[in-house]
């Protein structure tokens, strides 16, 4: 009778296998904890494409995000940006919006306003709610106006709590469709998510104020970039192109950092250059 025997490395593979069974279960499991914070980052112009009428960007990002999963979570947004496009000509934009969105995932309420050179250009105001057949949008402006949208659709809150649940459990790609209230308020986002690979503590250094943050040094923390689809063209044509894109490095808790924004023509970095990390409200 053949003697029976198991290797050293078939041992430690077999342990390995069920470590990371295990740790994407607990990933399953832990609920996320976004933590309330205030980041500020600067905008610069890093790239511009072939034929782009850019010739500098300078601006600013203020991203004030608050609550928990039982009141709710609240945003307050803003981003203001001075575009140059050469010969001594600018122009300023300044978007001011505002957003809360339930712990549960299920409400949505925003309103935005969106200001050239100072001139209000359009305002947005209105709320959604998901039910069991569709999702019913509810606008106040720019005109009074109801739909009835995808019972599918993601809240943007709810978008980055399964991003962050994807990364914990080693995922790389999610895609689904995200309604946040932009532009006109009637349009729906197909989105596709790609995740890197998790960051160790010391990789990747980009002289912002996180380096020097330690209540972020031992939280875990993956590149990611999602891609916006407007939905209509996306089911035009097989070969799709981004409306934008963002990219950036988030932080298990929620908070961003190393921002690339993208869109098609130019793409604009955002360098985290203040940081307010406030204390986290428990659940009554």
């Amino acid at each position: 009778m053949a003697r029976a025997f198991v290797t050293r490395g078939a041992i430690l593979a077999c342990i390995s296998i069920f470590v990371a069974s295990a740790a994407a279960a607990r990933a399953q499991t832990v609920p996320v904890v976004l933590v309330p914070h205030r980041a500020v980052y600067d905008l610069t112009l890093s790239q511009v494409r072939e034929a782009a009428a850019v010739a500098a960007v300078r601006g600013r990002i203020v991203y004030d995000f608050d609550g928990n999963a039982c009141n709710g979570y609240t945003l307050q947004f803003r981003q203001v940006s001075e575009l140059d496009t050469g010969e001594g000509k600018s122009s300023t934009s300044d978007l001011r919006s505002t957003t809360w969105e339930g712990g549960d995932a299920k409400r949505f309420n925003f309103t935005s306003e969106n200001f050239l050179n100072q001139n209000l250009v359009d305002t947005v105001d209105g709320h959604a709610e998901h039910g069991t057949s569709a999702t019913a949008v509810d606008l106040a402006k720019p005109e009074h106006k109801a739909l009835d949208i995808a019972a599918g659709v993601v809240f943007p809150t709810q978008h980055m709590i399964r991003v962050i649940e994807a990364a914990r459990a080693g995922k790389t790609i999610l895609s689904f469709p995200v309604y946040d209230g932009s532009d006109t308020g009637d349009k729906v986002y197909d989105t596709l998510t790609v995740v890197g690979k998790k960051l160790m503590p010391d990789e990747r250094k980009h002289d912002d104020v996180a380096d020097q943050e330690p209540k972020l040094a031992s939280v875990p923390r993956w590149p990611v970039t999602i891609s916006y689809f407007e939905k209509t063209k996306a089911q035009e044509s097989t070969e799709q192109t981004p409306v934008y894109s963002i990219g950036f490095e988030l932080y298990e808790n929620g908070i961003s950092r190393a921002l690339s924004l993208d869109y098609n023509d130019f793409v604009v970095s955002g360098k985290l250059s203040s940081l307010e990390i406030k204390d986290v409200k428990p659940c009554p």
